[in-house]
């Protein structure tokens, strides 16, 4: 019996990912892969389950939850990501395609993956798609990079390639850190205050009892498993979700529902989220881009001032992004837009700076670039951190942890330190 042969394809950001996928599925392979050209393949990625999801919307039902008496569109990221791919493995195929499969999953969702996939390795072929060696599947041994023109290059000897592939990805910022030019009343040291706060959607509870408090210079880790309740707190502290009111919640020194307007509340709050770079337009360029941070705005409507120019290009250099300073925002690779976000978010050195899944969908190279200067911003400036994310970060170091633990009553908070 001839032995199933798995390989992994390691990409970065500035790969043409939806390509290669094409051209696999295609059949236009040549090579040691030619072979994958006499196949049949599925393809398992966000790509397909938001497909999924646009078929629900539009027909009120799909064969994925045929049997579930539940719409794909009510579960979780993670949950969606299970029942996708426990459909696909019913389906007839000879290979599958795994586009980054355990991103934006939590620990517990990553192992359930992994399980299904080690049974199903015995019997299908998988090329897996790699922008992080944490997330190699362990039974995969063929590894594969991609040359200019989609060349791809295998490499005998997996150990000899990691360590050379670890080695690629060091950098480090020289400078410090740009000075703000923004001024930020607040008198008192407590940032944000929850004191036993709950929160119910249709009589579900979704948080229970929660007591934090956030304080100046602070650095926390939110985490806890997809659907305990993180966006929930997030929109809370930024003012968007009315659950607040009525709530022993304070932000930014005054009581939730004491007259203060969301855009009071805004302004003291820096945020990423991967989705953000979708705002974006063609029109945005780089420095345009950062700038438009000290206004809060989605583009730049106003003539910037000198000192805001000056910082903008400062905080290019200190990143290495100089040269792109005119460049469309669009135009740059996902972990350039990345680093571009985070400095936006930071540049008028807000009290609060949220950084919700900052570094998802990231290749390695860029996840030590972000998580560099996260911990820059950390150690030389007096700005609060609220790290979001499912899984803790290699190299990242939050002073506190504030974790979500679902029960049937809701998800509690624990602080760990």
């Amino acid at each position: 019996m001839i032995p199933i042969k798995h390989y992994a394809i390691f990409l970065s950001n500035e790969s043409d990912k939806n390509a290669l996928i094409e051209e696999i599925l295609s059949q236009k392979l040549t090579g040691f892969l030619a072979n994958f050209n006499e196949l049949v393949g599925v393809l398992f990625s966000k790509i397909s389950i938001s497909e999924i999801l646009e078929e629900e919307d539009r027909h009120g039902f799909t064969e994925v939850t045929r049997t579930l008496n539940r719409s794909l569109k009510s579960m979780s990221s993670g949950e969606q990501k299970k029942v996708f791919l426990n459909h696909l493995l019913t389906q007839k195929f000879d290979f599958m395609i795994l586009d980054n499969p355990f991103d934006n999953l939590d620990n517990q969702t990553i192992t359930s993956l992994h399980n299904t996939l080690y049974k199903a390795a015995n019997t299908t072929s998988f090329i897996q798609f790699v922008h992080r060696e944490r997330d190699l599947l362990p039974f995969i041994n063929n590894i594969i990079t991609v040359e200019k023109k989609r060349n791809f290059v295998l490499h005998p000897d997996k150990n000899q390639f990691l360590l050379q592939y670890k080695a690629l990805h060091e950098n480090h910022f020289s400078g410090d850190i740009p000075a703000s030019i923004c001024r930020y009343d607040l008198a008192n040291n407590e940032l944000i205050k929850f004191q036993n706060v709950n929160v119910s959607y249709n009589e579900k509870p979704i948080l229970q009892n929660i007591t934090w408090t956030i304080q100046k210079g602070e650095f926390w880790h939110l985490r806890g498993p997809n659907g305990s309740g993180k966006t929930t707190i997030l929109s809370m502290i930024t003012g968007d979700n009315p659950k607040g009111y009525g709530q022993d919640l304070t932000l930014f020194g005054r009581k939730k529902g004491s007259g203060e307007s969301v855009w009071t509340i805004k302004e003291n709050i820096g945020y990423v989220t991967p989705n953000m770079t979708d705002l974006f337009s063609t029109r945005h360029t780089l420095e345009q881009m950062l700038i438009s941070g000290f206004h809060d705005s989605i583009g730049l409507y106003v003539y910037p001032t000198d000192s805001q120019v000056h910082t903008a290009k400062y905080w290019l250099k200190l990143i290495g992004m100089e040269d792109l300073s005119q460049q469309l925002f669009c135009l740059l690779s996902a972990g350039q837009q990345r680093m571009a976000l985070v400095v936006r978010a930071m540049i008028k050195h807000p009290p609060l700076l949220i950084l919700d899944e900052a570094i998802a969908g990231l290749d390695d190279h860029y996840t030590f670039l972000v998580v560099s200067l996260i911990n820059k911003i950390a150690a030389e400036k007096t700005t609060t951190i609220l790290y979001v994310s499912h899984r803790n970060e290699e190299g990242l170091f939050p002073r506190s942890i504030f974790e979500l633990t679902p029960t049937e009553n809701g998800s509690v908070g624990n602080i760990l330190s």
